[in-house]
């Protein structure tokens, strides 16, 4: 296998605050890694970097055999898959679903003048059917419920066959039918040999979706613990992230945590 993603001793500073410290973690092709932790942790900055939108202050960053500072990430970026709450601001909200979908050839927001073939609209119609979203086609995005527009946006990220997928808390604000639903296609392409690499990034343990292999626990801008999911994700690396007591339940392949009763 070779490294889809290399991170080695990679900070991140911004004035006096320090978003990300000494990170090294590697993700191989076929993985799929769930990156956990609370809010200010550094997730989102973690998933940046991944996606070649920011530089580390220090240390290395290799996305796809290629170095972030000694490539073009223009050129880099068509190869990642992101799905984004800060992506999806910039999507006009009168834009048609379809072309939400298929302007990720081009790496736009947004139709202009490029044009598309039969093949591309083709791919974006498969890819809305299989997270559920076909009946959407038409829609303007700024009409679409929040559960919709996630699976819109998975799907435009999907659009280009990446080599790498990223998504940022795909579940966040979903109604509990809609987060099951929307989990169990995640699994689908999880479970998929064809599928690219996956970071899915959370702050909920039943956000993990069936088929992940990884988890990256971060706390404060530092790793906690990382590695295979079934031995990594245990209640004594939970409460040492979440910074609190906590039992871990595991069913399946699904998991589920809560604060622990105290006497």
């Amino acid at each position: 296998m070779s490294d889809v993603l290399a991170f080695a001793g990679v900070g991140v500073v911004r004035g006096t605050n320090t978003l990300l410290d000494d990170i090294t973690w590697e993700v191989e092709e076929g993985q799929r890694w769930v990156v956990l932790g609370p809010n200010g942790a550094g997730k989102t900055t973690l998933l940046q970097l991944a996606a070649g939108r920011m530089h580390p202050t220090r240390g290395v960053v290799g996305i796809l055999d290629e170095v972030l500072g000694a490539v073009d990430v223009f050129e880099l970026r068509p190869r990642i898959g992101l799905a984004s709450a800060s992506l999806a601001e910039r999507i006009p909200g009168g834009e048609r679903v379809g072309d939400v979908v298929v302007t990720a050839s081009y790496g736009v927001v947004g139709r202009w003048r490029e044009s598309y073939d039969s093949l591309d609209h083709g791919r974006a119609g498969q890819l809305l059917e299989a997270l559920g979203a076909a009946h959407l086609v038409d829609r303007r995005f700024g009409t679409l419920s929040e559960g919709e527009r996630k699976r819109v946006q998975i799907a435009r990220a999907l659009m280009t066959d990446p080599e790498l997928m990223l998504l940022d808390e795909p579940a966040a604000g979903l109604d509990l039918g809609g987060r099951e639903d929307l989990l169990r296609r995640l699994g689908a392409i999880a479970a998929d040999l064809a599928a690219p690499a996956l970071v899915l990034v959370t702050h909920h343990v039943e956000e993990i979706p069936p088929h992940f292999t990884d988890v990256l626990l971060l706390r404060e801008g530092r790793i906690v613990a990382q590695g295979p999911l079934e031995i990594t994700l245990t209640e004594a690396n939970l409460e040492a992230t979440f910074g609190l007591p906590l039992e871990l339940e595991r069913r399946g392949q699904r998991w589920a945590a809560r604060a622990k009763d105290t006497p």
